[in-house]
């Protein structure tokens, strides 16, 4: 089964030569690298799903909150602990 995980883009940054649009994604209390070539309106701010490095398509915050909650009641956030203080909070 292939997953993409919600994230929230904290940086973007050019790389490789100034070739590819990167981001710092945070995903619960971990920030990853993720590429945004497929993505090129996304920004600081918004929330991606991310599928093994690349950004494939942009959700609201309320879908992120949606897929973090199932993927916890599922088991499948792996290295991502204590995901309940980095949800993001609804209003």
């Amino acid at each position: 089964m292939c997953l993409a995980i919600p994230g929230k883009i904290k940086s973007v940054e050019m790389q490789y030569d100034g070739k590819v649009r990167m981001a710092k994604v945070l995903f619960g209390g971990i920030t990853k690298e993720a590429s945004l070539e497929m993505l090129p309106d996304a920004d600081i701010g918004d929330y991606v799903l991310v599928h093994v490095g690349v950004a494939i398509s942009k959700v609201n915050e309320e879908e992120a909150q949606k897929t973090f909650k199932y993927l916890e009641e599922i088991g499948e956030l792996g290295d991502l602990t204590d995901v309940d203080e980095y949800l993001p909070k609804t209003n």
